[in-house]
Order: C-alpha cells, then structure tokens, then sequence
C-alpha cells in the first residue's frame, strides 16, 4: 500500500473529526487537497464560485449542526477571498477550520507570483492560525486547529504549501484522540451564593438573553417563574427563548420592539443571561448588573457590572434554581407584560393600515405571509439591512425553526450563501433566503451554485431596488441619500435563465400564490418581490446628531413598525395578569 502524502493525511484527519463537506474554488496550490478529497468517500468537496461563499456556507453548516465545519481557498487571492466569512463565522462562535493552501515553500519571502502571509492573514479572524512548513508537523498542528475550533467555537486556520501537501506524510502513529465537543461548565459555588444573595434582594429581576440560552429554553422559563421576572432578549436570543414563553417583554437594540428597553431600566436586577449585546446604549447604567456567560472574555466588557458569573447558561440556571427564593409578588412582571402589548399594539397599525392592497407592496406584509406558509422547521437566512428588521419583527420562532444571518459581524450578501450550507445539511428541510436586492446582487454568481448542486433553496427577494439600512443611516445623520440606489432587472427572468424557478411578484394578491408555488417546487426557486422602498416608518424625535448604524450611540430609540404575529403572543401573556 502506498505511503499517504500530506494533503490524505490531512483530509483523513479532518474526516476523523467529524467534517463532512470541504467549500471551496480548486487551483494550483489546493490542487492536491483536492484530488484527496476526491479519493476519500467521508468528505465531499462542494465547489462554489466565490471563496467567500465557501466560508459563509460553511459558517452556517456549522451553526446548524454545531459541528466542525472545512472550506479552502488556494494561494492568494483564493484564500483571501476566504476572509468575510471567516470573520462572519467567527464572530457567530461558529466551528470552522479553513484551509489557505500557500505558494511554495521555496519561494515563501521572495515575492513569488501570488505570494501573501495567510497565517498573518486570518490571525484576526481566527482562535488560531499557523502554517505548515513541514510534514512532520502533520498530524499535531492540524489537531491542535480542530481542537482551537471546537474548544474556543470559532476559526481555525491551517495554512499549507503546495509542495508539501505533496510531500509524503509522517507516520500516523503520532496521531492522538480529537476532541469533538465541549464540556459544560458550572460556576463556583462562591458565584451561585453571591448571584442567589442578589436575586433574593431584589423585588423586581429582569433577565436579558441572548444566543448563549441555546438549549437552556425550559431552564429560563422555570427560573423566571419562579422569581417572576420579565424577559427580553438580542436579535441572536430571538430564537432560542422567544417562543412559548409566558414572559416575553420583545427585543430591545434598534432594531427593538415591546417593553423590552423598559424592562431593562426599571427593574432592581438586570441578569445578561448569555449575551454580548453590543450596544450598550440600550443598557441602564444605574441598576445592579450580573452577567451570566460561559465565555469570560465578554463578561463586563458591555456594561458595568456588580458580579461575574462564569459559566454554562444551563447548568448555572440549574444551580440557581432550587436555591433561590420564590417571589410572590407579579406586580413588575405584570407591568411589563401591559408595557409590552400596549406598545405592540400602538405600532401594529404600520402592518394593519390596507397593506394588503398596498402598491409597491409593503415589505412587512411580504415577511408576514412568508412567516405563515413557510414550514414549522424552515431554516431561514437573513440577509443583512433592512431583511434583519422584517426577520426580527415577523418569523415567528418556535423551537424547531432556525434563524441564521451575519448577526454580530453586520457583512451584505449572507443570506444565499448561508442558504447553501443549510440545505447540504439536509435537502429535505426547508430552507428560505430572505435576500435583499443588494446583498442577492453582490454574490449572484453563486445563485449557479444552487443549479449545479440541485439545492431546493427558495430565496425570497425583497426588492426594493436600494440599499435601505444605508438610506436610513443617512437619514438618521441628517444626509441625504445618496449611492443607495440599484438598477435592478426582472430577477424572475434571470432565475429562469439560470434553469431556476422564477416569479415576478409586483401585486399583494399575487404573492401567497406565489410562495406556495415557489415551496412546492422541488429544486430551487426564486421569488422576486417588488417591495416598497419607502416602507420603512421612524420615529420623529430622531435628530441629525445621532450616530448612524447600529451603533445609535444615546439614542435609545427604536425603529418604528409592525410586529406580525408577536402581538397576538404579547395579547396570550397577558391573560395570565390577574384581573383587579
């Protein structure tokens, strides 16, 4: 039998691991990668057209199965293109290993045709980025970057020459076990102790949560009903606690709706309960703050706080359950749950008001009837801008559906690469692109990608024909718009051209037909809305001095609009306030 060289060692390893797919464009100095990938039954290689839809897809493979997730980008420009979506993975804690294949050895320092230094590169975007010089550093420096990424949930990145991938490999009796999933982590016990003094002194708790309450939904609801707290939670906690949850106050930041900022500053406790929520302008600064996190480089880094707790959501919830005193008194809660259906119901009437005869249509209502034909286990991926307010106000979570997008990193055109890695994950689970035109536009070349892989993506396009969040970035700065504009062409069109299913959608009675049109379709389709690009409705005490994007800096003000189904949720809660 033949000696395996580097690059089958290194596929090997990464099939051992547990990858599945590698995303990536082949050339010159990925090619022996890519011919092991080919010999090796474990690993498919999915060949994209944009590196950066190599990175984003496998980001969101990673999101939705939390496992370790592979793309590659040859010497260069191939591996440079890599970087927006590394840094989109890793900023979404997702577990990514990347593969920028190098110039060779030889020539590395001589400004060789195509020469950069990945392993500078990517050290930004990545929990660890090292290069490969020579094969007897195979097997360990690959295993220590699987472990970086798995251990750390981020990127890892291995940069490797040409001309050693070729190189015959070590032997693989040096290789180890891998580690392949993570520990929970309790807090102290000095940690609880302080955390349940805290609790117990406080008449009105609120909790704040974000994307670290994966898994822990039953854990929260049972702690907040047991010390009657309001819970509000960021755009990333959307999914994991909105749903079948008696105490639910909305989301708060700008693109915030209910009682969730009101909570959040009347209350005698604040618990950031697995959030980075990075705005701190929408947090009080005169309450108590705890924060619960099982990353410790992100506590207090937002918001003053009076107690660190370093650990696990869910065990630190388990903990804290048995141990805490059981409040008797709902008037807070209660209050807020009022605060939160009033506030619901005063900005419903932007969806309400003849949308559904509304010419161009309106955005909400596109985002609305997509939210009630779309499946209760649809994976959907949102485009950055203003499909992030749509998504934040009208899909409604329930447990089973996901919803993914460039959250923390905020990069235009995820949404159809995203797309891509969902549906590998499995082709019959549906999945919804809700694409913005912008965004769609910057890497269309990929749309080919869901032909040549037969994947049963359905992308939504709202098209307003302009970059909508930029347009109110300006606004918000007292600029007049300007370079937000699009040129767009008859998107249907161009998705039959493609071999896709397409349809055009400029009328409001046009568009549930076409949806369902679109979901029966067993391949991919494409559904190109006409959207109105002044839909966008806010508040009018925004003044010129307000800093632009989501950074709002003391505004503390969200966008106006409606919330969809939320509403008819906030009206359920407050069946449970008890009656004078």
């Amino acid at each position: 039998m033949a000696k395996q060289n580097v690059a089958e060692q290194f596929v090997d390893i990464l099939a051992r691991a547990g990858v599945r797919r590698m995303y990536g464009v082949v050339g010159d100095s990925l090619n022996p990668v890519v011919d092991a990938v080919r010999r090796n039954a474990a690993i498919d290689w999915v060949h994209v057209r944009h590196e950066e839809v190599a990175a984003f897809a496998a980001g969101a493979e990673a999101q939705i199965t939390g496992k370790l997730t592979a793309c590659a980008g040859s010497c260069g420009p191939g591996n440079l293109h890599l970087i927006n979506g590394l840094y989109d993975a890793h900023r979404s804690m997702a577990p990514v290993l990347a593969l920028a294949s190098h110039i060779p050895s030889s020539e590395i320092g001589l400004s060789y045709f195509q020469e950069t230094h990945p392993e500078r590169l990517f050290q930004e975007c990545s929990h660890y980025s090292e290069m490969i010089s020579n094969p007897q550093q195979m097997p360990r420096l690959l295993q220590t970057a699987i472990q970086h990424a798995i251990g750390q949930r981020g990127v890892s990145v291995v940069t490797l020459p040409g001309d050693v991938a070729d190189q015959p490999a070590p032997d693989q009796s040096f290789e180890s076990a891998l580690v392949t999933s993570r520990p929970t982590i309790r807090p102290g016990d000095a940690e609880i102790d302080r955390l349940v003094e805290m609790i117990d002194q406080a008449d009105k708790v609120t909790l704040f949560c974000g994307a670290g309450t994966a898994g822990a939904h039953a854990e929260v609801m049972e702690f907040a009903g047991r010390v009657k707290s309001p819970v509000g939670h960021a755009l990333r906690g959307k999914e994991w606690i909105q749903y079948d949850n008696p105490f639910d106050v909305g989301m708060s930041g700008l693109l915030g709706y209910g009682a969730a900022y009101e909570a959040t500053h009347e209350c005698e406790l604040l618990i950031l309960v697995g959030t980075d929520f990075p705005y701190n302008a929408f947090l009080p600064d005169d309450v108590r703050i705890a924060q619960i996190d099982v990353r410790p480089e992100v506590i207090g880094r937002r918001s003053r706080l009076d107690l660190a707790v370093w650990g696990d959501v869910r065990e630190t919830l388990r903990c804290l359950i048995p141990r805490v005193r059981e409040k008797t008194d709902r008037r807070f809660l209660d209050k807020m749950l009022k605060k939160h259906a009033d506030a619901l119901e005063g900005v419903v009437k932007a969806y309400t008001r003849k949308v559904d005869k509304h010419v161009p249509i309106h955005p909400e209502y596109v985002a609305s009837v997509l939210d009630e034909l779309a499946d209760d286990d649809a994976v959907f991926t949102v485009d950055t801008g203003m499909n992030n307010v749509w998504a934040a106000r009208y899909i409604s979570p329930n447990g089973r559906r996901r919803i993914i997008g460039s959250f923390s990193h905020g990069s235009m055109a995820n949404a159809m690469p995203m797309a891509i890695g969902a549906q590998l994950v499995d082709r019959d689970r549906q999945v919804v692109a809700m694409a913005g035109d912008g965004g769609f536009t910057m890497l269309m070349g990929d749309f080919l990608t869901l032909v040549q892989q037969d994947l049963p993506v359905k992308i939504v396009l709202f098209n307003n024909s302009a970059l909508g969040m930029v347009e109110l970035e300006m606004l918000v700065a007292g600029l007049p718009s300007y370079g937000t504009t699009d040129v767009n062409p008859d998107f249907a069109e161009v998705a039959r051209a493609c071999g896709v299913f397409g349809m055009r959608v400029e009328k409001p009675k046009q568009l549930a037909g076409a949806l369902k049109d679109a979901f029966r379709h067993k391949g991919p389709a494409l559904v190109d809305v006409v959207t109105d690009p002044n839909a966008l409705s806010i508040p009018p005490k925004i003044k010129a001095d307000m800093v632009t994007g989501f950074a709002l800096s003391a505004s503390k003000i969200v966008l106006d609009g409606g919330v969809g189904r939320m509403l008819q949720m906030a009206r359920s809660n407050l069946r449970n306030v008890p009656r004078p």
